[in-house]
């Protein structure tokens, strides 16, 4: 375990890196390794109920919507999809473990953010305007499940999942801002490390039962 948890932190400091000073190529070839990497380390989990194996799917999906990335332009329609699988698949394995319960400020804070970062990059986005409010909208559904589960059954595990899950929904409210309204220094490091804290976050929640 101590050897797989290494070298996830490992390859994915060298993806911040990269993203941050490093060649494209580099960028390119840890960002799949890391994924590659957290699937192993989530597989390793001492115990794997059969929800937590969307968890795992999840990352697959994730790295199937990070190849599309790879590919020209017109490809980004399914790489938002396979994200949003992600996301969903996430969603419904926090679901899952839990009793659904309705705590009404973080619903109303979820829904200011997502109204907030819709209205900033609306008119930029032609037309991937749908695809990438759903994704939005899946995001923050997904962050809901996790701080609804931590505020009624504290725990570290839970923790772990909303703060993975906030940290994921950060990463997406950067990317689209910073690349459909105003680059700023470091976006792209930015987005990278909270993209690969908030997946790492969430795997680690697989060993915290």
């Amino acid at each position: 375990m101590l050897w797989s948890f290494l070298a996830v932190l490992f390859s994915g400091w060298l993806y911040v890196d990269a993203s941050y000073r490093g060649p494209q190529w580099q960028r390119w070839l840890f960002k799949p390794i890391t994924l590659l990497l957290l699937v192993g380390w989530a597989w390793q989990a001492p115990v794997l109920k059969p929800t937590d194996y969307l968890i795992i799917a999840g990352l697959v999906a994730t790295l199937t919507g990070d190849a599309l990335m790879l590919l020209p332009r017109q490809q980004m329609l399914y790489a938002l999809g396979a994200f949003f699988l992600s996301h969903l698949l996430y969603t419904i394995c926090f679901a899952a473990n839990m009793t659904m319960t309705f705590y009404w400020p973080i619903p109303l804070t979820l829904l200011i953010i997502g109204a907030v970062t819709i209205a900033t990059i609306w008119s930029r986005l032609d037309t991937l305007r749908w695809p990438i409010c759903t994704l939005i909208g899946m995001t923050l559904v997904m962050t809901w499940m996790a701080a609804e589960q931590y505020f009624f059954r504290p725990s570290d595990d839970s923790f772990t999942l909303i703060i993975g899950s906030a940290l994921l929904l950060l990463a997406n409210i950067i990317w689209f801002v910073s690349h459909y309204r105003r680059r700023f220094s470091a976006d792209s490091a930015v987005v990278a490390a909270c993209y690969f804290a908030g997946h790492f976050m969430i795997v680690r929640s697989l060993w915290l039962y």
